[in-house]
């Protein structure tokens, strides 16, 4: 791989050469905070924020999409919906829980939307500028990232060195024609991001190594934490639906009014809203409260790490935490009530 180094105007060039060929979602300011939206302008891109309200998950696996029509007789046709797509401002915590999700939705009977789909995204991913004051990328091991995008930018102090990962990395980094060799000065100071990041992106600390998770929640099911934390958990799904690394969803058929013909969709769901384990006769396996809360925790650190080679699917964005009103969703919270009560052993 080479890497480029482009001053803040050549970057604008690149990225505006980039909007003119290519559909491009790009981080943005809404309102208060900050999340992608279609850019149509190098001047309207965002790569200091601290993070986007929704995840660029929506864009490999949308909240709602058509997995095939039918007709009333047998005859069906599976829908395929993706286009080339341009995702700029990835978080390197991000970028890993689209790396899992890559994993999880190629193993068994591989789902051949998700990975169409996702074959047709190219992702440009950026260093953290300024961190979010939930994230807690540092003890997840999230806060850089080497594989899974397609060309990574890093700040330094007099511009930005990009690399190419990819052959769809280095085709639209071909765009960047006033870009320089990236010297070894230039590379020296990405590190010197790397290892600050490592350290940084921590305004939460995790008290023991992420890898422990799974052997802690071993000797934790029956803990009284999940009877207490749920006392005030609205059932509102607002973590689920935040969350980078929650794939869950829901498949619905829809029989159009002429009754002959219709569609099936799935849709995002979520562990923690009630109805999620309703089977047939209404059997609800997970109908307490407090288990639907141990759920999503025990999801993301004994239960998905199984299936993807011990990787924790918690990847420390924070999201959870800004978006949960009372403030039970954090999961280092727990995790380190767990530990001060049991200890590491």
């Amino acid at each position: 791989m080479t890497a480029k180094k482009l001053t803040q105007q050549a970057f604008d060039r690149f990225i505006d050469a980039v909007i003119q060929s290519n559909q491009v979602m790009g981080v943005q300011v809404k309102g208060e905070t900050f999340d992608y939206a279609p850019l149509t302008c190098a001047a309207d891109l965002r790569l200091d924020y601290d993070v986007t309200l929704q995840s660029p998950k929506q864009y490999v696996l949308p909240q709602c999409e058509t997995l095939m029509t039918y007709q009333i007789g047998g005859a069906y046709q599976s829908v395929h919906e993706h286009e080339p797509l341009v995702l700029v401002g990835v978080h390197p915590y991000d970028v890993v829980a689209i790396n899992q999700m890559d994993k999880l939705f190629s193993q068994d009977n591989p789902d051949s939307h998700y990975l169409q789909r996702r074959q047709s995204v190219t992702i440009i991913a950026c260093d953290v500028v300024n961190p979010s004051k939930n994230v807690f990328a540092s003890s997840m091991g999230t806060a850089v990232v080497k594989e899974g995008y397609d060309i990574l930018l890093t700040q330094v102090a007099d511009g930005i060195v990009a690399e190419a990962a990819t052959a769809k990395g280095k085709d639209l980094l071909a765009l960047a024609t006033d870009a320089s060799d990236a010297s070894a000065g230039d590379l020296k100071a990405r590190e010197t991001v790397w290892a600050k990041n490592t350290k940084n992106l921590s305004g939460h600390q995790l008290k023991c190594d992420a890898a422990y998770l799974p052997k802690l929640l071993e000797k934790t099911y029956d803990n009284p934490v999940w009877s207490e934390k749920a006392k005030t958990c609205f059932n509102c799904g607002s973590c689920n639906l935040v969350c980078p690394t929650c794939y869950c969803f829901d498949v619905k058929d829809d029989v159009n009014w002429d009754l002959k013909s219709g569609q099936r969709d799935r849709s995002w769901d979520g562990c923690l809203l009630d109805g999620f384990t309703k089977v047939a006769g209404d059997h609800e396996f997970r109908d307490v409260k407090a288990d639907r809360f141990r759920h999503r925790l025990y999801r993301k650190a004994k239960y998905v790490p199984k299936k993807i080679g011990g990787e924790i699917a918690c990847v420390g964005c924070g999201r959870c935490i800004g978006a949960c009103l009372p403030d039970i969703a954090n999961p280092v919270a727990v995790y380190n009530q767990l530990l001060d009560e049991i200890g590491i052993s």
